[in-house]
């Protein structure tokens, strides 16, 4: 049983530092003398170009500081303010982006579909459900579909399933935009190249996370459709996500590119979460709320278990997705602090 306080944590993998690769390449932009500002430096266009390598196809990409500017913006260029965007129940844009999306699109509204609460992804039948609610003048007209890859339960959209929502949403005349926060993740648990499970499954736009995956800021929007993209760069900077010094922003990602350094962080983080899995399910008073196929483990865990795990100073989230303890691994969560995590679970729930 541990008594010293963690030096990790699995609140979120938010919490995680800078991976040295990408810490590297801040550096050498720093030291490489001016550049040009607003995203006209080498060193965004490269990283633009090593995108469209890694996708295999003609992209437009943006950068914005983080997530829910991803998400909103991207969101907003594929509505207008009459328009709405169909969403699972737990998805990030529904619970924790405060609104942004509605705000950015001058009122696009979020439409809830009840997707599966056993996996918290999304179906084809539930997004037509949707669709067919109403079609009158007096209800904002469906125009998104959005899906979390991986979801906000640690679950992950297969090829097949993505192709799937991909067919509903283009007989629907939907966009596919997807929540990628934690794509990397999603592509190092299928063992897919990235392209097949957005483009070539009928993803329109992918909000690629990076902050999670190793990098200090940052988050590329890629639009699959260029045309799409008309005028992106205005909402960027109306929003005040347009960085002066792009580089420092774009320049990391070169370190997760190069020798697929996103793909091993990702591999890392999600056997860490296995490893976790793996600890947690025997023990007696754990129930393990969903099969974890990303970084994420969801447990249920007595109430004494969890108020003495805080006053052992971990942290963790128990207000995300479904509920339960939602323990996340890193890039660089150690497997001893996983077994110091186990170790003290399993001590609390047998005393």
């Amino acid at each position: 049983m541990s008594s010293s306080t963690p030096s990790q944590h699995f609140a979120s993998d938010n919490y995680a530092g800078i991976c040295p690769e990408a810490l590297k390449y801040i550096v050498e932009a720093n030291g490489s003398g001016h550049e040009v500002a607003y995203g006209d430096d080498s060193w965004t266009q490269r990283v633009c170009d090593r995108l469209r390598d890694l996708f295999q196809t003609d992209c437009e990409v943006f950068f914005v500081f983080n997530g829910t500017a991803a998400n909103s913006l991207a969101l907003a260029s594929l509505c207008q303010s009459y328009h709405s965007v169909i969403c699972h129940e737990l998805a990030h844009v529904e619970t924790d982006e405060c609104g942004g999306p509605e705000f950015f699109s001058n009122g696009s509204k979020l439409l809830v579909a009840k997707g599966g609460l056993e996996n918290g992804k999304l179906t084809p039948d539930a997004i037509e459900s949707v669709v067919m609610r109403r079609a009158d003048i007096h209800y904002p007209k469906p125009k998104v579909v959005t899906l979390t890859q991986s979801t906000e339960v640690g679950t992950v959209y297969t090829v097949e399933e993505v192709r799937a929502i991909a067919a509903i949403a283009k007989r629907r005349d939907l966009r596919v935009h997807m929540d990628g926060a934690r794509f990397a993740n999603a592509v190092a648990s299928l063992g897919v190249h990235p392209s097949e499970i957005t483009w070539r499954a009928g993803v329109d736009v992918l909000c690629f996370g990076g902050t999670k995956n190793g990098l200090p800021v940052g988050e590329a929007v890629v639009f699959f459709d260029r045309a799409l993209a008309e005028d992106f760069a205005y909402r960027v900077k109306q929003a005040g996500q347009l960085a002066s010094k792009m580089r420092f922003i774009s320049a990391p990602w070169l370190g997760l590119l190069d020798d697929d350094v996103w793909l091993r962080n990702a591999r890392h983080a999600n056997a860490m979460a296995r490893l976790l899995h793996e600890r947690l399910r025997v023990i007696p008073g754990v129930r393990i709320m969903f099969e974890p196929q990303a970084n994420a483990v969801f447990a249920e865990l007595p109430l004494h278990v969890i108020e003495q795990l805080r006053a052992r100073r971990w942290r963790f989230y128990t207000f995300i997705g479904a509920g339960g303890c939602r323990l996340m691994c890193a890039w660089d969560t150690q497997p001893e602090t996983v077994e110091q995590i186990a170790a003290d679970i399993a001590a609390l729930c047998a005393a």
